[in-house]
């Protein structure tokens, strides 16, 4: 309940912070539906050209977009700005401002993910939600509780390796504090707007095993549509463990190495 209380404070905060500006509404409004309409628009021109890419039909293909869009938008609203706080020249190591997060008796990792919370990034996940139930209705047939049990999982794994990649990356900071390394993640991730069978075999190999962004948005597409193996479930939710622990190991250990601003 501690750590529960803690993401109230951290959330009520930040919504201060976000609405400060009014401004601040209407350009994030604007980008999400940008983001939205770029998106679907992509879409809507492969499918202007043919009826399936690779044995995904446009309402797999839109639900795989929903997934990617809800993902992005909860990297954005809770885990994105807190770790990127961490990195670049005016980052909290490189400055050393994360002494002040040190001292304070909470796990570091808690309050290195969860700080800092952009609720504006609300719109982007409500928009991510409304391709979800298009898509589901263009499907064409009815969500079950097995499939739908299903599709949550996947989604949580997702996001699992989501938080695991970004932490893991991160965690790289302490050893280049100036140096970005989620900007070269987010170009990848991108990519997971599309079925990962898309791509050539050594990208599909990379965005399987190596980046998962792949497992991250097709896997729960096929949850939702009814075509995801029980064994695909199963390696999902595996991955997403895996990651998870390399990930956190990483962070820990590249968090001995902070010698703090004074040092």
């Amino acid at each position: 309940m501690h750590y529960v209380k803690l993401l109230r404070a951290f959330i009520g905060v930040s919504l201060q912070n976000s609405l400060a500006y009014r401004a601040n509404f209407w350009i994030s409004l604007l980008n999400a539906l940008l983001n939205l309409g770029t998106g679907v628009l992509g879409l809507g021109v492969l499918f202007s050209q043919v009826a399936t890419l690779n044995g995904w039909t446009w309402p797999a293909t839109l639900a795989l977009l929903g997934v990617y869009l809800t993902l992005d938008a909860l990297r954005a609203l809770c885990i994105g700005p807190s770790l990127e706080a961490l990195a670049g020249m005016d980052g909290e190591v490189w400055t050393g401002r994360l002494d002040f997060t040190l001292v304070r008796p909470v796990d570091v990792q808690f309050l290195a993910s969860f700080r800092f919370w952009q609720p504006l990034a609300l719109l982007d996940l409500g928009l991510g939600v409304g391709v979800l139930g298009v898509a589901l209705v263009r499907l064409g047939h009815t969500l079950t509780l097995v499939n739908g049990l299903t599709f949550v999982l996947t989604l949580a794994a997702g996001f699992t390796l989501l938080y695991a990649i970004l932490l893991a990356l991160t965690g790289l900071v302490f050893w280049s504090p100036g140096f970005l390394f989620t900007w070269i993640f987010h170009s990848l991730f991108q990519l997971g707007r599309y079925p990962v069978g898309l791509y050539p075999g050594w990208l599909r190999l990379v965005l399987t095993w190596v980046v998962p962004v792949g497992v991250m948005t097709t896997v729960p597409a096929q949850a939702l549509a009814g075509a995801l193996t029980p064994a695909a479930l199963l390696g999902s939710l595996g991955l997403a463990l895996l990651f998870l622990l390399g990930a956190t190991a990483l962070f820990r250990t590249g968090l001995r190495r902070y010698a703090s601003a004074s040092s």
